[in-house]
């Protein structure tokens, strides 16, 4: 499913008319952003829960060469599945 698919799929599911849908759907990614981009955490009950990790440098191997290179220190979003999102697809 893509971005398109997402909004239509909001759009059927609420009655909001395709525009409303999508600008629902971009407010919501902008929220998230947002909240990680401040360093909060953002929980939704039953779907699961979206945070930043940092990471530390290391030292790496280019896997064309074999040279050994830096790898900078850096923050990465991370998201951790709930359990009613994890049941709901296993089975």
């Amino acid at each position: 499913m893509n971005k398109a698919e997402l909004v239509a799929a909001v759009a059927e599911e609420t009655g909001l008319t395709k525009q409303a849908a999508g600008e629902a759907v971009d407010a919501t990614f902008a929220a998230i952003t947002g909240a990680l981009k401040k360093g909060d955490e953002v929980k939704i009950p039953g779907f699961g829960g979206f945070a930043v990790t940092q990471t530390k440098a290391r030292t790496g191997r280019n896997p064309l060469t074999g040279a050994t290179i830096q790898v900078k220190a850096s923050k990465r979003p991370k998201f951790k599945v709930g359990k009613a999102l994890k049941d709901a697809v296993a089975g």
